[in-house]
């Protein structure tokens, strides 16, 4: 049975286009295949994006039960988040106004459920009854 458990990274301070792009380069493959991928990739923007992965690939081993080497990379969603509205200086005593971009991402993978772990029944256990010589 397969099952999906997503990740979020909310105002992460990229600019949706550079991160988008690093993204492209992992949809539709494993997670474990993701994560060397991004390591290799030399651009700031892949730091951000593996983060997400592994917390998506931790929300799914730890919480909700599902096999490590299963995860695969179902969504992999890049939003524009809130601009960040700046000035910079100018010449003649002007400022003139720039946005810092922001960027949401989204990670939801998916994988099989590991088998429920059955109850292990305790052994009976007589109660002790002291004598009276222990009791001394």
């Amino acid at each position: 049975m397969s099952k999906q458990v997503q990740a979020i990274a909310k105002g992460v301070r990229s600019s949706p286009r550079k991160v988008s792009e690093v993204a492209a380069l992992v949809r539709n493959r494993s997670v474990a295949d993701a994560l060397v991928i991004l390591e290799h990739v030399q651009r700031k923007a892949a730091i951000p994006v593996r983060k997400a992965i592994e917390s998506a690939k931790a929300n799914a081993t730890y919480n909700h039960n599902v096999k490590e080497e299963t995860l695969m990379l179902a969504e992999v969603n890049v939003t524009a988040g809130p601009r960040i509205k700046r000035f910079r200086p100018a010449a003649h005593g002007r400022a003139l106004p720039f946005q810092r971009k922001t960027t949401h991402i989204k990670i939801i993978v998916e994988g099989q459920e590991r088998p429920a772990k059955k109850p292990v029944k305790k052994a009976e256990t007589k109660p002790v009854v002291k004598t009276a010589k222990e009791s001394k």
